[in-house]
């Protein structure tokens, strides 16, 4: 028996020894895959990262170039209500001219009407002057009087009206200011 048991032991030795090799060829394997795993996550949360920040950049340009088209409206508005504003003016003066011709009046103020509704239309807004108080912001003074009957720094005459596109100050009001 003894011949047979040693028989027996090389081919158990043999299985010993196979399966420590396995186990250390199934750990060196578990190992390369938690790193595969921990790698690919590494991976994935920088392309994440990536695509976030791609996302924010586009969506800052968007809005960037939507601001900037709003502000290039604004300013090709300004310039095209600035280039009327001497027409206006002689509008303006007349229809405060006096003549006997009451259909020529009629059409100048309907001409005048016509051209205050178009700067309504493009958003395009007199500043007040007569009468309000002096505001160094919209209003230009080319004159200044002493006068009881008006308030301190308030406006007693209108020369040329201003003209402002939203908050943009086409042209200042230029006035005579009381006080």
């Amino acid at each position: 028996m003894s011949k047979k048991n040693k028989q027996e032991n090389p081919e158990v030795q043999e299985n010993t020894a196979q399966q420590e090799q396995a186990e250390e060829t199934v750990e060196p394997a578990a190992e390369t895959r938690e790193d595969e795993t921990a790698q690919l996550k590494e991976q994935l949360a920088q392309k994440e990262d990536q695509y976030l920040r791609l996302a924010a950049e586009y969506d800052n340009y968007r809005k960037r170039t939507a601001k900037e088209k709003e502000s290039i409206w604004t300013e090709v508005k300004a310039d095209t209500a600035a280039a009327f504003l001497p027409v206006y003016d002689n509008l303006e003066r007349a229809v405060k001219q006096e003549t006997g011709d009451e259909a020529y009046k009629k059409g100048v103020e309907m001409t005048m009407n016509q051209l205050k509704e178009v700067f309504t239309r493009l958003g395009i807004e007199e500043i007040p002057a007569l009468g309000e108080k002096f505001d160094p912001n919209v209003h230009n003074a080319v004159m200044h009087i002493d006068d009881e009957q008006f308030g301190e720094n308030e406006i007693a005459e209108v020369f040329q009206a201003g003209f402002r596109c939203g908050e943009k100050v086409i042209r200042f009001a230029m006035v005579k200011v009381a006080n």
